[in-house]
């Protein structure tokens, strides 16, 4: 293939990007994926920011993984602090799937505790994948902060991440347990409850936890 094939090609994707049918869309980031081009990048990375439909986005960070760490990941870092909430948190995730420990300075405790809730909770996914050996019990207490924040799936995402962290989240999880607010206590008791029983249900547990607040027994539990 010739130079001015490749180039003619690599335009005729990049506008496939930006087609008003996700259809189109989606066969382009497949393209990209299957055969990586780092002229591609900063493009995906910008597409991923304004993409609506989630199936053309998960193949958007498809083909991001695709292509070397070391052209992805400055891209990715500097999305990571973008006014743009979706672009946040697409960064996040991809990073996440990437799973390289040096994006781990870029999970910064105000991501960990983004207003957007789509946002921090990509945020809360990356770094339980990429913690450093030893940081564990820092994360966990940063993302205990956040416990009885949002709905019930904002909830359960930060649930899974301290189940996550295992043991780590033992200590947040005994002294939430006892916070003045009833909402962080049941959040705390029901994610101890996840810890301890994995295979207990997430709405079992907040069921549970609520119970043992209104009786007012959180420090017997959260023992």
């Amino acid at each position: 293939m010739t130079i001015t094939t490749r180039t003619t090609d690599a335009a005729r994707v990049l506008r496939e990007l930006q087609d008003g049918r996700p259809s189109v869309r989606l066969r382009a980031a497949l393209a990209v994926g299957t055969a990586p081009d780092p002229r591609f990048v900063d493009r995906l990375v910008e597409r991923c920011a304004v993409e609506p439909e989630f199936f053309v986005r998960d193949m958007l960070t498809w083909a991001l993984t695709r292509h070397p760490v070391n052209v992805t990941l400055p891209a990715l870092v500097r999305e990571v602090r973008s006014r743009r909430a979706q672009a946040r948190s697409q960064a996040l995730h991809t990073l996440s799937k990437i799973g390289d420990q040096r994006a781990w300075p870029a999970v910064t405790r105000t991501l960990l505790s983004d207003a957007d809730d789509d946002v921090a909770r990509s945020a809360w996914r990356a770094a339980v994948v990429l913690v450093p050996e030893g940081e564990e019990p820092a994360l966990a207490a940063a993302l205990a902060t956040q416990l009885g924040r949002g709905e019930r799936q904002t909830q359960l995402s930060l649930s899974r991440a301290l189940v996550a962290l295992g043991e780590a989240s033992v200590p947040v999880l005994r002294t939430a347990a006892t916070d003045p607010d009833p909402h962080v206590r049941a959040h705390a008791l029901a994610t101890r409850r996840l810890l301890d029983d994995p295979d207990t249900g997430f709405g079992f547990a907040v069921e549970e936890a609520k119970r043992i607040v209104a009786l007012g027994g959180p420090e017997r539990e959260g023992e």
